[in-house]
């Protein structure tokens, strides 16, 4: 087998195809789906059968990295709502309000958290009388035109043995940028997602709002492994979808225990409150695909509903994966021998030397080892090739998860060499330089800006759906709309009609 240049370069060949076919048909195997966009899995994008149903309270990723502008920072980030159809509205994407959204924090390596910061929303509607998310193009978060809106409080929770020692209000009634309607709705919309972008005290910074999702893999299986045809391979099956994402800047010294104890665990976790008001973890998200192809059906919702101090009761899924004898059944990769204490260095402790805390208790989290400096030119193989700044220490938004999963479950760590791949190796946006660094969101309307915009449309629309009008002037719009379409309807009605009798003639 050709093996895959490590920095991405060279001519993609049939091995090339064929290990990306491989990699995929591995994780087809492992039970994530990939039939349509929209009903796909991706990281932890819908890999529990309960959170599939919820997609408000569905963590899909979380990164985390030293800031590559700010090295004295780190940056978090936590994405919820997989597969947001940018076109979604009128009803677009909002964070569920009846919802805890926490980061956690371990900076001992106990598998406990010492830090959580808490984010939780509420949502505005300034009119009631439209179906619109914006009555008229939107210059700024607090235009009176952006009819749907959010904001957001921060608490910073400070624990001890799962005791709260203390609760801080970090931040109150923040905005959130909202979804990307298109150019004729949102003109400008670089300049509301930098609205979005607010300064904490202590040099923290924080964002809430739509973004593109970061995450890139080829996901196309199910159809008999890409039809048969292996030059398929390589299809992005997220590009075009957005994500809600949570992003929190933070001075290191903030976070880490000391300066000679630098190494951090990172996980996020959602809290649903129920009925009776009390709230239940549904959601819960360290490293990248351990819900997805480690766990099995029995134990995903499970999981999700578990904190890392409980992991051990997960472990048999760790050092004895499925994935590995899914590849040797369906290609006769010879599986390496279990049990799989490499998987467990690396996924659940961190690499010695590298990013692994002294005692340090087993459990599923994303470690950062804080005081490795950021890389000038980032490899997307992260630590496999050399770059001690990549996955699996932290998560950076340019790391290739996948091939590294693929090639680290197929013994590259006990002497097995391989090259997996599934033949994605970058986003289909370029990431931001600056904080929250995640692209903007792809616009619901992509074609050219409707004519008229501007204060013209403004007036027309949003003067005429003011809301508590008493002349009638506020239903003139929406009761010819609704007139256009009803003719419409009526028309295509007819017409159908018409062709049912003409076929039964027949």
């Amino acid at each position: 087998m050709t093996p895959i240049s490590r920095s991405g370069a060279g001519r993609r060949s049939l091995a090339t195809l064929i290990s990306g076919a491989l990699a995929a048909g591995g994780l087809a195997a492992a039970g994530v789906t990939a039939l349509e966009p929209g009903a796909a899995s991706a990281s932890s994008h819908r890999e529990a059968p309960l959170i599939s149903g919820t997609p408000q309270y569905d963590n899909t990723d979380v990164y985390a990295f030293v800031s590559p502008d700010k090295p004295d920072t780190t940056t978090v980030i936590a994405n919820w709502i997989p597969f947001e159809d940018p076109a979604g509205g009128p009803n677009f994407y909002t964070f569920a309000e009846d919802a805890q959204y926490d980061i956690h924090i371990d900076n001992n390596g106990d598998a406990q958290g010492e830090l959580i910061y808490r984010y939780t929303f509420k949502t505005h509607r300034k009119n009631g009388d439209t179906f619109l998310y914006n009555t008229g193009p939107v210059d700024s978060l607090d235009d009176p035109d952006l009819n749907i809106t959010q904001t957001y409080d921060i608490d910073l929770l400070r624990l001890h043995d799962q005791k709260l020692v203390s609760r801080t209000k970090v931040a109150d009634d923040i905005p959130v940028a909202p979804s990307n309607v298109g150019k004729a709705s949102m003109p400008d919309y670089t300049k509301l997602r930098n609205q979005a972008v607010y300064k904490l005290a202590g040099d923290s910074t924080t964002f809430a709002g739509q973004a593109d999702d970061p995450f890139f893999l080829d996901l196309r299986v199910f159809d008999l492994l890409y039809g048969g045809d292996l030059s398929e391979v390589g299809r992005d099956t997220l590009k075009g979808y957005n994500v809600n994402s949570i992003a929190l800047q933070l001075p290191t010294d903030m976070i880490t225990e000391s300066k000679d104890q630098p190494i951090v665990g990172i996980w996020s976790t959602t809290q649903r409150k129920d009925a009776r008001g009390h709230y239940t973890q549904v959601s819960r998200l360290g490293n990248p695909l351990v819900n997805e192809v480690v766990n099995p059906q029995k134990d995903k919702d499970k999981f999700n509903a578990s904190s890392p101090w409980e992991d051990a009761q997960f472990l048999k899924n760790v050092t004895n994966p499925e994935l590995p004898k899914l590849i040797e059944a369906i290609y006769k990769i010879k599986a390496p021998a279990e049990p799989r204490n490499d998987l467990v260095d690396v996924f659940l402790k961190g690499v010695k030397g590298l990013n692994q805390p002294p005692h340090v208790t087993p459990a599923e989290e994303l470690r950062l080892n804080t005081s490795i400096e950021p890389t000038a030119k980032p490899k997307r193989l992260g630590v496999l090739d050399g770059d001690n700044a990549g996955f699996p220490n932290g998560r950076r938004l340019t790391d290739d998860v996948i091939d590294e999963a693929l090639q680290v479950v197929e013994g590259e760590l006990v002497g097995s060499k391989n090259d997996l791949s599934d033949a994605v190796n970058k986003n289909d946006k370029k990431f931001e330089h600056s904080f929250p660094y995640v692209a903007e969101p792809t616009a619901g309307s992509r074609g050219k800006t409707a004519g008229g915009t501007g204060n013209s449309v403004r007036n027309q629309l949003g003067d005429g759906l003011i809301a508590n009008a008493t002349d009638g002037s506020n239903t003139t719009l929406i009761a010819a709309s609704a007139a256009a379409g009803a003719a419409g309807f009526l028309l295509i009605a007819t017409g159908l009609a018409w062709w049912r009798r003409r076929n039964r003639a027949y």
